[in-house]
């Protein structure tokens, strides 16, 4: 049986620790593979520059082209309306139903994601994979993955990774202010953020494409 992984986030930009994060899943947990499956840009990050989604999956494309386990699916982003979870991992398994689906989270995460939008349908279609290190401490972590086994039932898998201290929000700051991503993106992705002045422009004139 098939065991693949799910990273979803907005990949606002992607980044060596998204990579590494991915990585560590896929190794720890002997996933097949992994998926990387940018979303729309949701109601919370309304007022935060967000890249059309042309050039968050180019910049996916880019970034994951070495690593033959790494895929890129667009799945969110070609359905209308608002994307929960719950509904793209039940589309996922619906459509593969002999497939083990991993969902590849923080440590972090794991606090919220009770009041995450039908988590028990969540936990119905997927395993959750959860990093043991994050802004919480380890034992902070532990705890919660024990509350949501004590809650729902399931247990959650925890992996390590390195820490690293590398966010998106850093990122497009940096390059709003023509400082260095040097090392903190793959070089790629650095090549297309720089020729294409991205993070530095107003967001209509991306309107009209790259």
């Amino acid at each position: 049986m098939k065991k693949i992984g799910i990273m979803g986030g907005t990949f606002n930009p992607i980044h060596l620790a998204h990579l590494i994060l991915a990585e560590s899943a896929r190794e720890q947990a002997g996933l097949s593979s992994v998926m990387f499956l940018p979303s729309k840009r949701t109601q919370e990050k309304a007022d935060t520059y967000i890249l059309p989604d042309e050039q968050r999956c180019e910049l996916i494309k880019r970034a994951i082209a070495a690593n033959p386990a790494f895929y890129l699916s667009t799945l969110e982003l070609e359905r209308g309306g608002t994307t929960y979870t719950a509904d793209t991992v039940s589309a996922l398994k619906n459509g593969s139903p002999e497939t083990e689906f991993y969902f590849i989270i923080g440590g972090d995460s794991l606090i919220s994601f009770p009041s995450w939008r039908n988590p028990e349908v969540i936990l119905k279609h997927v395993h959750l994979l959860a990093t043991s290190r994050g802004m919480l401490s380890p034992e902070q972590i532990h705890a919660a993955a024990e509350r949501i086994r004590s809650v729902f039932c399931v247990g959650v898998q925890l992996f390590d990774t390195p820490k690293m201290e590398i966010s998106s929000s850093e990122i497009r700051e940096r390059l709003a202010g023509n400082r260095s991503v040097r090392y903190l993106v793959p070089e790629a992705v650095e090549h297309f953020l720089l020729e294409y002045g991205c993070y530095q422009k107003p967001e209509k004139e991306w309107e009209n494409g790259w």
